[in-house]
């Protein structure tokens, strides 16, 4: 078989996926506004379940209706939610397909914060540096709570029959707040030296691993290399974790019982090396950000940059993205030195999707599999189209991310219109995640 690393099981401690790629986290407000779910949910899952990937893992879950990033996203917050979960794991199932769900928390990074709560909590009471979300440190009691939530979140998904959890400690979210050297100002026993930072993810794997047992499949996703300093509208500051730090906490996630690494980059999403792209779609920005306005202090100063110096919001953006040719698998080097220093599987996301960049991948010891969101919005049976023998899409992902930038006003989907015969075309895609209606 052509590309034949590709199609090789992954076995993990008390999991075993079908082949090497995986759906990374990804989703848009396709739920309800209390946390519940919906069938347009199961909807997007099983599009990519039916396109042969190994496994999904799940959008940002979150386990505290205090760590949501917007609104309508289905939580894992309570055991109400359950019965849904297990109705997305059995569509899942039904394709010979995995289901990882993602445990989250936001912190201080949250999009459009719900009614609900006025102020995040996170590792410091510095408020975010994109968009301005004001926030507070969490006392010894946050916590707890929020160890104990995560730790729910694991039982909750174990309940519902899927196949394991995701820790999010990426991307600037609550996790990343306590790990960060450039975020984390604590002056108490969770914060200071790296030992001290980690204290707070350990603390939840332990807690995790006691309330479901070690034969349960964990997992963590992990900012490799932070950069903090990437972008100066955000504000020049310090550029945050190195790889050394974090191949060190890895081995200490591993130690407590994490049974696999998911590899990524940066302390902040969006990060111009997350989800790197050929190009910031300014103009297309100013189309949704006005949504974010209000969420935070900075968003009026946002908009009014997009709207009226896009050329100074672009430069400033890409200047620090990496050439369009090396986005594919930018984080392998990173992956690889993980690899080399724990003794679990790697997985490495970053721009998939090019059979044989990731066959390669996979021989040369750079990672064990590889996840990809952007290219499988794109094309939804990319991995078909790799079990066939084509190296690539006919109609390639661009990286344009104007899926990105459409999404916290529109349904999640691919809107690179290049890419379609018409813009009708386009909008029926878009749309067919609310096909078959509504799940009871």
């Amino acid at each position: 078989m052509a590309f034949e690393a590709i199609f090789q099981p992954l076995k993990f401690k008390n999991l075993t996926v079908k082949n090497r790629v995986f759906r990374s986290n990804v989703s848009g407000r396709f739920d309800n506004y209390d946390g519940s779910g919906n069938q347009a949910r199961i909807n997007w899952e099983v599009k990519f379940a039916k396109g042969g990937v190994g496994a999904i893992v799940s959008s940002f879950v979150p386990v505290l209706l205090r760590g949501r990033i917007v609104p309508n996203y289905a939580m894992i917050d309570n055991d109400r939610h359950i019965p849904f979960w297990r109705a997305v794991g059995k569509a899942v199932h039904e394709h010979d397909c995995r289901f990882i769900l993602q445990l989250s928390h936001s912190g201080r990074q949250r999009d459009i914060p719900g009614v609900e709560i006025a102020l995040g909590l996170s590792s410091t009471s510095k408020s975010d540096p994109s968009h301005g979300f004001r926030c507070q440190a969490m006392t010894t009691a946050d916590i707890k709570e929020a160890v104990n939530a995560f730790a729910e979140g694991a039982r909750r998904a174990r309940e519902a029959g899927l196949d394991g959890v995701e820790l999010h400690g990426a991307n600037g979210y609550l996790i990343t707040q306590f790990l960060s050297s450039a975020i984390n100002d604590r002056k108490d026993e969770y914060g200071g030296s790296l030992e001290n930072r980690a204290r707070f993810v350990l603390d939840v794997v332990r807690a995790i691993r006691k309330r479901v047992g070690s034969d349960f499949h964990l997992q963590m996703k992990i900012s490799a290399v932070e950069h903090a300093d990437a972008v100066s509208f955000f504000g020049i500051g310090p550029a945050g974790n190195t790889l050394d730090d974090s191949v060190r906490v890895c081995q200490w996630l591993v130690e407590a019982g994490v049974d696999a690494i998911h590899v990524s980059t940066g302390a902040f999403f969006p990060h111009p090396c997350n989800p790197a792209g050929s190009d910031l779609p300014v103009e297309e920005l100013v189309k949704t950000y006005d949504t974010m306005i209000s969420s935070g202090d900075l968003g009026f100063r946002n908009y009014v940059l997009f709207r009226t110096a896009p050329d100074i919001a672009r430069h400033q953006w890409q200047s620090t993205v990496p050439a369009p040719e090396k986005i594919e698998g930018l984080n392998l080097p990173e992956a690889r030195k993980i690899k080399a220093a724990v003794n679990v599987p790697v997985i490495c996301t970053g721009g998939f999707q090019t059979a044989s960049v990731i066959a390669a991948a996979i021989e040369r010891g750079d990672c064990d599999a590889v996840s990809a969101a952007r290219p499988l919005i794109a094309n939804n049976d990319l991995v078909e189209i790799f079990r066939r023998g084509q190296d690539r899409a006919d109609r390639p992902c661009t990286y344009c991310n104007r899926c990105l930038v459409n999404v916290v006003e529109n349904p999640l989907g691919c809107y690179e219109e290049s890419r379609y015969p018409s813009r009708d075309a386009m909008v029926a895609e878009i749309m067919s995640v609310f096909n078959p209606p509504p799940f009871v």
